[in-house]
C-alpha cells in the first residue's frame, strides 16, 4: 500500500559494488569557457555524518579524540527504493573521473622536466587556518554522534564563554586527511559559508572554529531531533500531503535564503536536514555545506558534486547554477508524497541515465489521490529544461504552498529586469503583452515581488528600490559572492520610474511560463494585445538587427513574417519572445 513505482528503463551494471553510497563529485576537465567557473572537486562521501547514534559501522575506525570505547557510526546515505522492502543497493559511487580514465585511455603525463630520485620538489601544504588554538580549553567533549569520510560529529559542553554549560555539536575534521590544497580549501569554504549565512531560522547556527595540530573543529547549534529521512521512515515511508507542505516550506524557505546570498548548496537530500528536538512539530535546520559554493549571479558550475539521486541534469552535462538545488527540493518532494524515489537504476549510471532521460511516474498509487496542485508543484520542479523551471521563492508562491508565510526576495527578478531595460523598444512591447494575458492567480508571486521592493508614494520603483531591497537581505556571504554587482548592470534604471504593470513586463520568464499548462491560451491572449498595440512593419533585416543575428539567418526569419502586412506573425512573437537563436530555430518543431 502507498509505494510508487517508477517507470523501468534498461540499465547496465557499469559499476561493481554494493554498499549504498551515492554521493558524487567530479571536476575532469572536459569544460574550459570564460563564463564557466571550474570549481574544486569535492570529496565522493559525504564528510557530514548523522548528527545521532547508528549501529556500529563495518568500517575501521579512526583515530579521533573521542572518549574511549566509542564506536564510530556509518555515514548514511539515501534510502533503497522501496521502504518498507529490502532491495539491492546501488554501487558504491566512484568518481566520475576514473569512469571517463576507463573509456578514454590515461592521461598523457604533464611535461616538465623529471624529478630526482622520483620525488617532485613541491611545497608543503599550509594546514594552518587561523582559528582559535583552545578548543580543549573551551568545550568539553561528550560521546560521538556521526561519523562520515573526512571526519565525525560529537556532543560537547562549552566550559566558558557566552555558551557555556549549553550543548553544542563539534565537528572534528582530520587534518591528516586533507591531503591536497583543494581539501584544505573545501574545509576554510564550508566554514565560511556556515559563518557568513547567519540568521535564518531554518540554517544550523555556527558559533565557532578552531584548530590544533590534528583537527579542525567547527562548533554549531546541536540538533537532537534526527534526520528528516528516518521520519520518512517512521510514517511508513511518505507524508500526507499536509504534513509534507510543512516540510518542503521550510526547505524552499533556506534554499532561497541561501541563493538571494549567492550560495548554492549542492547536496539538498533529507539526511542533510535535521530536527531540533523530537516533538513532532519541531522546526528543521539545513546542515552540511561542504559542497556548498559561492556563485555569481550570472556565473555557471562545471564540476558534479552531489547525491546521484538528487543530481540535476544540467549538473551532469556540468553548466549549472542555482536551478540545480531546486531539481533536489523536487526530488524530496517526490518522495514525501509517495515513498519512492523519481529516478531510479541498480548503478550509479544507471541512475545519471535515468535523471538525464526518463520522466517522473505520476500514474501508479498513490499519485491518483494526490491533488492536481500537489503534482503541478512536482512536475514543476523536476523539469529538465533548467529555464522552465521554478525558483525557490517562486514555489513559495504556488498554490500548494501558498498561504500565511513570508514571500523572500528573488534574485530572477534582477536578472530580468536588467534584460528588459536593455531590450529593444519591440521586445518590451511583445513582453507587456504577455503580461497582460495573466491571471490574478500568475500575477501573485510577481505582487510579492513587487511588494517586496516597497513602492514609493506614487506607487513605483526605481533603482534605489532594488538596492535597498538587497541590502536587507544582506549576509557576508552576499559579498563574498559579489551579489550587489548586479546593480551596477542595472544602471540604466537608476534615471526611470517603473510601476507595477511595467514591472510585470520586465520580470516575467517567457520559458517559466511554457512551462504552465494553459501556455498556449497566455500566448494566444498576449498576441491579441500585440497586435493593437505593439505589432508593426518590419522587414527581415531589421528583425535580424533587432535580434543580433547573422545574414544567414535571414531564411529563417522569412516565416517570422506575414507576407501580408510585413507584420511579425503569431510564430514570429513567440520565437521573437524568445530571442531564439539560428541552432534552435532550425531544430525541428
Amino acid at each position: 500500500m502507498g509505494q510508487c513505482y517508477g517507470k523501468n528503463i534498461a540499465v547496465e551494471d557499469a559499476i561493481d559494488g554494493s554498499r549504498d553510497q551515492s554521493r558524487v563529485a567530479s571536476n575532469h576537465n572536459g569544460v574550459s569557457s570564460t563564463s564557466v567557473k571550474n570549481t574544486p572537486t569535492h570529496p565522493s562521501s559525504s564528510p557530514w555524518p548523522s548528527p545521532y547514534p547508528h549501529a556500529p559501522s563495518p568500517l575501521p575506525s579512526i583515530s579521533s579524540p573521542l572518549p574511549p570505547g566509542v564506536s564510530p557510526s556509518p555515514a548514511r546515505s539515501t534510502p533503497r527504493r522501496f521502504f518498507r522492502r529490502p532491495f539491492p543497493p546501488p554501487s558504491p559511487a566512484k568518481h566520475i573521473k576514473a569512469s571517463l580514465a576507463k573509456r578514454q585511455g590515461a592521461p598523457k603525463p604533464k611535461d616538465g622536466p623529471i624529478p630526482e630520485d622520483g620525488v617532485e620538489n613541491e611545497r608543503p601544504l599550509d594546514k594552518s587556518f587561523g582559528y582559535s588554538k583552545n578548543f580543549a580549553s573551551k568545550y568539553e567533549l561528550g560521546h560521538e554522534v556521526g561519523r562520515g569520510h573526512f571526519g565525525h560529529t560529537c556532543f560537547a559542553k562549552a566550559r566558558k564563554g557566552d555558551l557555556k554549560g549549553q550543548p553544542v555539536a563539534v565537528k572534528i575534521i582530520s587534518k591528516a586527511k586533507m591531503t591536497t590544497a583543494i581539501a584544505i580549501e573545501d574545509v576554510r569554504r564550508e566554514v565560511k559559508i556556515l559563518k557568513a549565512l547567519s540568521g535564518h531560522h531554518n540554517l544550523v547556527k555556527f558559533h565557532d572554529a578552531c584548530e590544533d595540530a590534528n583537527n579542525v573543529y567547527i562548533i554549531m547549534e546541536l540538533c537532537e531531533g534526527g534526520e528528516l529521512l528516518d521520519r520518512i521512515l517512521s510514517r511508513g515511508g511518505k507524508y500526507p500531503e499536509e504534513d509534507a507542505k510543512v516540510i518542503v516550506r521550510q526547505i524552499l524557505s533556506i534554499v532561497a535564503f541561501c541563493h538571494i546570498q549567492g550560495v548554492v548548496h549542492r547536496d539538498l537530500k533529507p539526511e542533510n536536514f535535521l530536527f531540533t528536538t523530537k516533538d513532532e512539530h519541531a522546526p528543521m535546520k539545513a546542515i552540511d555545506f561542504g559542497l556548498s559554493d559561492f556563485i555569481r549571479p550570472d556565473e555557471r558550475l562545471n564540476d558534479i558534486v552531489g547525491s546521484a539521486y538528487y543530481v540535476a541534469p544540467e549538473v551532469l552535462h556540468r553548466s549549472y547554477s542555482m536551478e540545480a538545488d531546486v531539481w533536489s527540493v523536487g526530488v524530496i518532494t517526490y518522495i514525501l508524497l509517495c515513498g519512492s524515489r523519481p529516478f531510479w537504476a541498480r548503478t550509479e549510471s544507471g541512475i545519471f541515465r535515468a535523471v538525464l532521460r526518463a520522466d517522473p511516474n505520476f500514474d501508479d498509487a498513490p499519485w491518483p489521490s494526490v491533488s492536481p496542485e500537489a503534482k503541478d508543484f512536482v512536475k514543476r520542479l523536476l523539469n529538465k529544461d533548467l529555464r522552465k523551471r521554478m525558483t525557490a521563492a517562486q514555489a513559495l508562491t504556488h498554490p500548494w504552498l501558498r498561504g500565511q508565510h513570508a514571500i523572500p526576495l528573488d534574485i530572477l527578478i534582477f536578472r530580468l529586469v536588467k534584460a528588459y531595460i536593455r531590450a529593444s523598444p519591440l521586445k518590451r512591447a511583445a513582453l507587456k503583452a504577455l503580461s497582460k494575458s495573466l491571471t490574478e492567480n500568475e500575477l501573485f508571486y510577481l505582487r510579492s515581488q513587487f511588494k517586496l521592493l516597497e513602492p514609493n508614494k506614487d506607487g513605483k520603483i526605481s533603482l534605489e528600490n532594488f538596492r535597498l531591497a538587497l541590502m536587507r537581505n544582506a549576509t557576508e556571504a552576499m559579498k563574498e559572492s559579489k551579489v550587489p554587482d548586479i546593480l551596477n548592470t542595472m544602471e540604466h534604471l537608476a534615471s526611470r520610474r517603473m510601476d507595477f504593470e511595467e514591472f510585470c513586463a520586465a520580470a516575467i520568464s517567457i520559458y517559466q511560463l511554457e512551462a504552465v499548462d494553459r501556455w498556449e491560451q497566455i500566448a494566444s491572449t498576449a498576441y491579441e494585445f500585440f497586435e493593437q498595440e505593439g505589432n508593426k512593419v518590419i522587414s527581415v533585416e531589421e528583425l535580424a538587427r533587432e535580434m543580433n543575428l547573422a545574414p544567414t539567418a535571414h531564411t529563417v526569419l522569412h516565416d517570422w513574417i506575414r507576407s501580408t502586412d510585413g507584420k511579425l506573425s503569431f510564430h514570429g512573437f513567440t520565437k521573437f519572445l524568445h530571442g531564439v537563436t539560428v541552432r534552435s530555430s532550425t531544430r525541428p518543431q
